[in-house]
């Protein structure tokens, strides 16, 4: 399989992290070896910034690995992760629009095989229709003009590939009450995305659960999140907070431990799939 800049990033990163736990050393002692800033080789071991061919090779030296088809695979991971392999992702068309945090959630959502998301203030991006996608990137980025409001609806319909893909990309949703009732972009898109809701939701590659206000308080009241699986990389689940202006990647076991059982203790909670679809059926032939 071949794997986006930002999963390859992390993947890379997990393993050189491995690699260094089985030699016996810390990152800061890996760092004066080497003569790095502790930092860089954090940021490598994270995936939080680029490493070099170069880089890969001085830490696998360090790390003592001589075989040549290993540390080929190693280098290839880094090779790989340049403008040369963003030129093959759809996403590369629209760098000048889009931050690069944004970009890694489309590269990582590009690769999930499974997606988890708590949405409690508006539809989930995969499910948004075009004149809900519109309206929410008008409220939330107020003054943007026309044009770029254009293409930021066009990158989050093509993000909606993924559902369509082969194989498809397993979404598991949980959706607060308020969503349903918040009338974004007013009464006629509301209602006309509530039906695009109802229709999604009986696919069979989508888990679609309504939490209503009758479950009262929730963990979830903390905020929204969304947790990528990938196929083949289980220990790279990753947790994704939004904020304003960027966006938070949690990834230590214990972070996910806490985020997984906080999503099953929501799915507990929420609207049964069948229930949901009737319940959604009934709010949106009211809108």
């Amino acid at each position: 399989m071949k794997y986006g800049p930002a999963v390859r990033r992390r993947k890379l990163g997990a393993e050189l992290r491995a690699l260094r736990d089985r030699a016996g050393l810390t990152s800061g002692e890996v760092a004066q070896l080497v003569g790095w800033h502790q930092s860089k080789v954090s940021r490598i071991e994270t995936g939080a910034s680029n490493a070099k061919p170069a880089d890969v090779g001085v830490l696998l030296d360090t790390y003592d690995v001589r075989d040549p088809q290993l540390r080929a695979l190693f280098e290839a991971l880094a090779g790989a992760d340049g403008e040369g392999a963003a030129r093959h992702q759809w996403w590369h068309a629209y760098k000048g629009l889009l931050p690069p945090e944004y970009r890694d959630f489309i590269s990582l959502e590009s690769q999930a095989c499974r997606v988890r998301t708590l949405e409690t203030a508006v539809v989930p991006g995969l499910l948004q229709t075009p004149e809900y996608a519109r309206a929410v990137t008008r409220a939330a980025l107020d003054g943007l003009p026309e044009g770029q409001v254009d293409e930021l609806v066009q990158v989050r319909l093509a993000r909606q590939d993924v559902l369509r893909g082969e194989p498809p990309l397993e979404l598991s949703a949980v959706i607060d009450e308020a969503v349903l009732r918040r009338p974004v972009g007013g009464y006629g898109v509301m209602g006309r995305q509530l039906r695009r809701l109802a229709e999604v939701a009986r696919l069979p590659h989508v888990s679609l659960q309504v939490l209503p206000f009758a479950a009262g308080g929730h963990v979830g009241l903390t905020g929204p999140f969304l947790i990528f699986s990938f196929p083949n990389i289980a220990d790279l689940d990753v947790v994704v907070l939004d904020h304003l202006t960027s966006s938070l990647y949690l990834e230590r076991k214990e972070d996910l431990k806490a985020y997984t059982e906080a999503f099953n203790s929501l799915q507990e909670q929420a609207l049964s799939t069948e229930d949901s679809l009737e319940y959604l059926t009934g709010i949106g032939e009211g809108t």
